[in-house]
């Protein structure tokens, strides 16, 4: 769910900021001001993408095959630890459940 919402987020963001540079700074200025403005995004749009990664006991390099996102949207997380550490779905019932 938290990788889902960070495309939806990632891709309102990215509309927002190129309509605004776009009308602010031409077509080509806008395009790169746009791209350097929207780094933050990038980074954390790779950073649950490879918490997501981990999550399924995959490298965090995987994210960059192509269309493995889409994988990503709807495989479930392994069941139980795997070497990335604790299933976090497990981890938040065990301290529901205290």
């Amino acid at each position: 769910m938290e990788y889902g919402l960070t495309i939806v987020i990632y891709y309102v963001i990215g509309l927002l900021v190129g309509f605004i540079c776009g009308i602010a700074a031409g077509p080509g200025a806008g395009w790169v001001l746009a791209h350097v403005l929207m780094i933050p995004v990038y980074i954390a749009l790779i950073t649950q993408g490879a918490k997501r990664c981990h999550d399924l006991g995959h490298s965090g390099l995987w994210q960059f095959i192509p269309f493995y996102v889409l994988f990503l949207l709807f495989a479930d997380g392994d069941a139980g630890e795997n070497e990335y550490g604790e299933n976090p779905k497990e981890v938040k019932e065990q301290y529901a459940e205290q």
